[in-house]
């Protein structure tokens, strides 16, 4: 186990040895060892310790508490790596315009990539969506093909932003008409597919985080996402070539009807929400697509510390993705 989630009110979690006691109304239900873990997410009113947050810091174990009922995420890092000479490498990159081009670039082209082999995988099982899966699959390459000719951030968020929009019509094709899924819309999300898509953006972005932490970097300093308050940009620049397993994930979920528009409320500003008994079924799905990310993550970064340590030009990343 390297993940724990909590999804349940009422719950009190304490420190135990070593291993991480769970109480119900004052009754002990269950332990877990926590030197197992490697986060844990929490979601409803769940108690900690101070003893418990300070062992979990210890052990580098990050928590994340997705609140609210649109689970707005709130990050627990634990102890920061030890070598700030990484941070400040990230930061000198960021400031240097060549740098931050080519990381962008390299970022966006893996995730425009990425989409078109998932529209390509999709087009060997939906034959009868094959006109609309063809052109989709024909402009992303188009799109990535013009990567290299752009010279600034604009011109790179430009084509990312119309290959995402491209790709979204593609997953509109091949997920169920149930769902009523009509392209991409968030804050709030107004259908199932949406509510998916943004709650596994969230954790995706927050794993990117975490990441980024453990290994040195800053993940509110970013390239293709410029710094904003309250933002992990570098930790959403880290997600973006990543989206595709959560896209993979949430056509999965449908078409294998593993949710159903029964697990979803809708509120009264419209706000599509997953329910208790249909969470439970999607962090067990979500864990594996998770365990791809996070070995994509790793890969990332270790390129990113290799070309900081060698002094190396941004522009010599390999194409890790």
């Amino acid at each position: 186990m390297s993940s724990l989630y909590v999804d349940r009110k009422g719950i009190e979690m304490r420190l135990d040895g070593g291993a991480i006691a769970f109480f119900e109304n004052g009754a002990r239900i269950g332990t877990v060892p926590a030197e197992a873990l490697e986060r844990i997410y929490l979601r409803g009113d769940v108690g900690l310790t101070s003893g418990l947050l300070g062992r979990l810091g210890q052990l580098g174990i990050g928590v994340i508490i997705l609140s609210g009922r649109r689970a707005e995420p709130s990050i627990f890092f634990p102890r920061p790596h030890n070598d700030a000479a990484i941070r400040l490498a990230q930061a000198k990159l960021h400031f240097s315009e060549t740098a931050s081009l080519a990381i962008a670039r390299w970022m966006i082209r893996g995730k425009i990539g990425a989409h078109l082999e998932l529209v390509n995988e999709w087009l060997e099982c939906r034959p009868s969506n094959r006109h609309v899966l063809l052109d989709a699959g024909r402009r992303l390459g188009s799109m990535r093909a013009q990567l290299p000719g752009k010279d600034s951030l604009d011109g790179l968020r430009g084509v990312e932003g119309a290959a995402a929009a491209q790709f979204f019509l593609a997953l509109q094709a091949v997920l169920p008409p149930s769902v009523g899924f009509s392209g991409r819309n968030r804050r709030p999300p107004k259908d199932p597919a949406n509510a998916i898509l943004s709650l596994g953006y969230t954790v995706l972005t927050a794993e990117a985080a975490l990441a980024a932490h453990g290994n040195g970097f800053d993940p509110a300093v970013g390239f293709l996402h410029r710094p904003a308050f309250g933002r992990p940009s570098f930790a959403c620049d880290l997600a973006e070539p990543l989206r595709h397993l959560i896209d993979r994930l949430t056509w999965r979920l449908f078409s294998e009807q593993i949710l159903r528009t029964r697990d979803f409320t809708t509120e009264k500003d419209g706000a599509c929400l997953l329910m208790k008994a249909g969470r439970e079924r999607f962090y067990t799905e979500l864990e594996t697509a998770l365990g791809e990310a996070r070995k994509r993550l790793s890969s990332m970064l270790r390129a990113l510390r290799e070309m900081i340590e060698t002094q190396a030009d941004a522009t010599t990343l390999s194409d890790l993705l």
